[in-house]
């Protein structure tokens, strides 16, 4: 079973859907709780039209329909279905520390080889303190490999990080695979699950994000908002 679906299968879907917004870098639904994802603009427009069959439409489905569009091949049904995946999940805040996944990658990655799946903004200061950094990334900027390094540098790592958008383009259980028994692995972002279950798929921790102010974070969300400016939020870290 992929780990979609044991996301999916977990969650109680005895909610009501009660706001979608889609910004042009985050995706906000709103069901028992508030539950957010990156949109990944640049893939999403690589996409032919639609990009969303049924805008206008969607609060008309259940939580379940809606989780369910994080298998979907276009990029911003899936992160809506990530969303809903997301505000479906009972964090219990007591299992979790707030620490913000940059400050774990350094802690665990200082001297160490690491890989890390995704550009972002950290990324200057993990070079300054590990032995040997890879950055792969879909969108490559300067100093970034290309996604197809990962499959040689992954299984090189001590450390691996992965954006929890592998969620959303369906690359996770594959990246998964690569890392190395011994890899510390580390899984990232808001779109990234903030729930146990992870542990079960070679995961060490998961650094997500818990929405403690819906309203705020949803109009953050729909106003542009980068993943730096959202507010009405906690960064929280769930450790194995």
């Amino acid at each position: 079973m992929s780990i979609l679906d044991d996301l999916i299968s977990l969650l109680n879907f005895d909610a009501v859907v009660k706001d979608i917004r889609q910004g042009v870098f985050h995706t906000g639904v709103l069901t028992r709780n508030c539950g957010l994802a990156a949109t990944l603009p640049q893939d999403a427009l690589r996409q032919k039209p639609p990009m969303v069959k049924e805008p206008g439409f969607l609060l008309e489905k259940d939580p379940r329909e809606l989780a369910q569009l994080a298998h979907s091949q276009h990029i911003l049904e899936a992160a809506i279905g990530m969303a809903t995946i997301n505000s479906l999940l009972d964090i219990k805040k007591d299992s979790c520390i707030e620490l913000n996944g940059a400050e774990l990658i350094k802690e665990k990655g200082r001297g160490k080889r690491v890989a890390i799946v995704g550009h972002f903004p950290f990324i200057p200061h993990v070079r300054e303190i590990a032995k040997e950094i890879w950055v792969m990334e879909k969108n490559p900027k300067k100093g970034d490999l290309g996604e197809s390094a990962g499959e040689t540098f992954i299984p090189r790592a001590d450390v691996v990080a992965i954006t929890g958008t592998a969620l959303t383009n369906h690359t996770l259980d594959h990246l998964l695979e690569l890392c190395p028994s011994k890899a510390y692995v580390i899984l990232l972002g808001d779109t990234a699950p903030l729930t146990p279950l992870l542990f079960d798929h070679r995961v060490d921790a998961v650094s997500g994000t818990k929405v403690v102010n819906p309203e705020l974070a949803l109009r953050c969300v729909s106003q542009g908002a980068n993943f730096r400016q959202i507010k009405g939020v906690q960064r929280l870290t769930l450790v194995k």
